[in-house]
């Protein structure tokens, strides 16, 4: 096989999403045992099934999920990963630090967090040129991402050729919809899904849900693509230097729901689809998860002097530790970067796996 470099929704409005997400500011100083409380309240949250497909929020302390209604699927669209000079010197586009599941399991629940955030004073996405310039950018213009590899799964139908591919996505920004290009100027999380090189020609028809996103650059098919309804999780975009609140984890069950989930001080929103769309819980083995550029293959630009720690933890049905593939292995299926340098990674095992690693300027 080449190697690739690359609804109906349940919308309740239990209360108006103007009323539940929050203004971007600064959090009040609480005590050190409200803080714990809400940690353990937010890790919580990412294990805690939705009622059903759609939009959700929660807030601390209460654990149950309240449908609230959606706002439009966003125009928002990733970029696939391509080989350019230079690749390996950024974190993204095929350059990352991902986690392997052990022999003869499959990830259920992927969480991303940076548990050590120091010297982050600013970031902008920026235009890279091997992808046109593309992407939202400008002052924090950020996305967090968890990515599943790329799987042939049943989605696929008989194309042998397609593969399915899911990101869930937390973003500072997006377009309001495919056909206008007018900012939102808010942060939302939505699942992004994708069958690449799905039918046999230039001319086949996407499954229904989908949209056409044009020919596959390396196939005959094509690159069908959409966007779940998006949740509001905050009015205005959230400063790179509250990055250490985010936490962002996607989840994949046969027969039920993928679920892109995200907590923010007491508060925790979900959106969700049908993982019959891209069937992708059958075949996801590898988890990325990092902060990059906001869309269409754009660079997180941060401060000299930034650095991180990224953690990804694991839900696989095992107590053995993932296996960190590295860098060098092309690893990660975004084509969104950061300029920062990838350091060690380590992997540990026990009741909650992970793999943890730095990035810095």
């Amino acid at each position: 096989m080449k190697i690739r470099f690359l609804v109906v929704v349940f919308c309740i409005s239990a209360m108006s999403l103007m009323a539940i997400a929050q203004d971007v500011q600064a959090v009040e100083p609480v005590g050190q045992a409200e803080l714990q409380a809400q940690a353990a309240w937010r890790a919580t949250m990412h294990e805690i099934s939705i009622p059903a497909a759609g939009c959700f929020h929660a807030s601390f302390p209460s654990t149950r999920w309240e449908a609230v209604e959606c706002a439009p699927a966003p125009g928002y669209r990733s970029a696939l990963p391509k080989p350019f000079e230079n690749r390996i010197e950024v974190a993204g586009n095929g350059s990352d630090w991902v986690a392997q599941s052990p022999s003869g399991h499959l990830f259920s629940l992927v969480k991303g967090s940076f548990p050590t955030v120091t010297g982050v004073t600013s970031e902008k996405s920026v235009g890279v040129a091997a992808f046109g310039g593309g992407g939202i950018l400008g002052t924090n213009e950020y996305t967090l991402q968890v990515n599943t590899n790329f799987a042939h799964t049943s989605a696929c139908g008989s194309f042998t050729r397609c593969i399915a591919w899911v990101q869930y996505v937390l973003s500072t920004n997006t377009p309001v919809s495919l056909t206008s290009s007018q900012l939102t100027g808010n942060t939302e999380v939505f699942i992004e899904y994708w069958l690449i090189d799905y039918g046999s020609s230039t001319r086949a028809a996407c499954p229904s849900g989908f949209v056409n996103g044009g020919a596959d650059a390396e196939g005959p098919g094509v690159d069908c693509v959409q966007n779940t309804p998006a949740t509001l999780v905050a009015r205005g975009q959230i400063p790179i230097t509250q990055l250490a609140t985010l936490t962002l984890s996607g989840s994949a069950t046969s027969g039920g729901n993928d679920v892109a989930t995200t907590t923010f001080g007491t508060q925790a929103f979900s959106a969700s689809v049908a993982d019959s769309r891209t069937a992708i819980a059958s075949g996801w083995s590898q988890a990325e998860f990092n902060i990059v550029g906001n869309a269409g293959g754009s660079r997180a630009q941060f401060n000299k002097g930034a650095s991180l720690t990224v953690k990804v933890a694991v839900t696989d049905g095992s107590t053995t530790a993932p296996a960190c593939i590295p860098p060098s292995q092309i690893a990660g299926t975004t084509g969104e970067t950061n300029n920062l340098t990838l350091g060690s990674c380590t992997a540990t095992g026990g009741s909650a796996p992970f793999i943890q690693f730095t990035e810095s300027d």
